[in-house]
């Protein structure tokens, strides 16, 4: 199927979601006894860089502000934005440059907490591709996972491979989503590079699996592979929302800050300890490495940085479809605030 096939069935699909929900008001936000009720989606809540979805639950930082929040678990952003779009959950904790490519598309989704300025993902290659590919440039001909077609991995990847000179018709990009899909399309020939994220890297490497090709899990290899920042793991909602309910909003930008200051404050043991027992998947020294290697994507206060937010629609300028023909039109103000946090960091004082 070709990209522009896959697309117009993706849009047809949501526009059907939102037929078929139309009843649904994508602005309240439902209420028992008094408290919010919020659903959000999380794409990924087993990954390392969505930690502080989970672990704002785990240190009872929701309840502490007066809200009930069920996390659901989707591991491809194109899909969890598609359950926002259509009124299924009232927020997502994914990556922030679905609200730009979402502006293409005239949508309104506004990031409200940012909680890291780097992906945190890693470029992983096959360990008998690895001295075949040492580059992006290398990707010509070359079969490369990504989480699913549209997905912010999508745009990583093809903005890797633009800066080295290929277009997507030089390589293929196939769906492998994360853990362990990643893992089997990897070993049994599926893929021969592929972008992913922690434990999954920490589990490939330590295997001898994979090695790492291109690190943006801190700023300098990040820089350096995407010239500038990109901020990635976010909150973000519709702005219908936002604007109905800002004092819900808050309560939830409340929540995220004080997990961002409690991480900056503690060690990635005392961060693995107080996540699920499951999530270190049967080794927890490996866990605790995981963590350790990404942590520092994590900005400890929750605001969105301007330039970050200027490479990002200069990177979809240049590699989304949906987002370089309407480049010149995006507003950035539209896509992100940094209100609710500034307000959440000032009451912390």
């Amino acid at each position: 199927m070709s990209y522009r096939k896959h697309v117009a069935i993706v849009l047809l699909a949501v526009a059907a979601l939102l037929l078929v929900t139309g009843c649904r008001d994508s602005r309240r936000i439902p209420m028992a006894d008094g408290r919010p009720q919020i659903t959000i989606m999380v794409g990924g809540l087993e990954k390392v860089i969505y930690l502080p979805a989970m672990l704002t639950e785990r240190l009872g930082n929701f309840a502490r502000n007066d809200i009930d929040v069920k996390l659901l678990g989707e591991q491809s952003g194109a899909s969890a934005e598609t359950a926002l779009l259509t009124g299924d959950v009232q927020a997502v904790v994914g990556f922030y440059d679905h609200t730009v490519d979402l502006q293409a598309k005239e949508q309104c989704i506004q990031t409200m907490v940012q909680f890291a300025d780097v992906p945190g993902e890693v470029e992983l290659v096959s360990a008998e591709d690895a001295a075949a590919i040492t580059s992006p440039k290398d990707f010509a001909g070359r079969k490369l996972g990504v989480t699913s077609l549209g997905s912010s991995t999508d745009f990583l990847t093809q903005a890797l491979a633009g800066q080295a000179g290929l277009g997507t018709a030089d390589y293929t990009r196939v769906k492998v989503g994360a853990g362990q899909t990643f893992i089997a399309g990897m070993n049994h020939g599926g893929i021969d590079a592929g972008m992913t994220t922690d434990p999954t890297v920490a589990k490939m490497v330590a295997s001898g699996e994979a090695k790492i090709l291109l690190d943006m899990r801190n700023e300098a290899g990040t820089r350096a592979a995407l010239g500038g920042l990109y901020p990635a793991a976010s909150l973000y909602l519709r702005c219908e929302t936002v604007e109905s309910h800002p004092d819900i909003v808050q309560k939830l930008a409340n929540a995220f800050v004080a997990t961002l200051r409690w991480i900056e404050a503690h060690s990635p043991e005392e961060i693995a300890a107080a996540m699920p027992p499951q999530y270190a998947g049967g080794d927890p020294q490996l866990y605790v490495k995981s963590i350790r290697d990404s942590i520092g994507m994590f900005n400890g206060d929750g605001l969105m940085k301007p330039e970050g937010a200027q490479n990002v629609l200069n990177i979809l300028g240049k590699y989304s479809r949906n987002v370089a023909p309407k480049r010149d039109s995006i507003d950035l103000e539209r896509t992100y605030t940094n209100e609710f946090v500034r307000k959440a960091l000032d009451s912390r004082q």
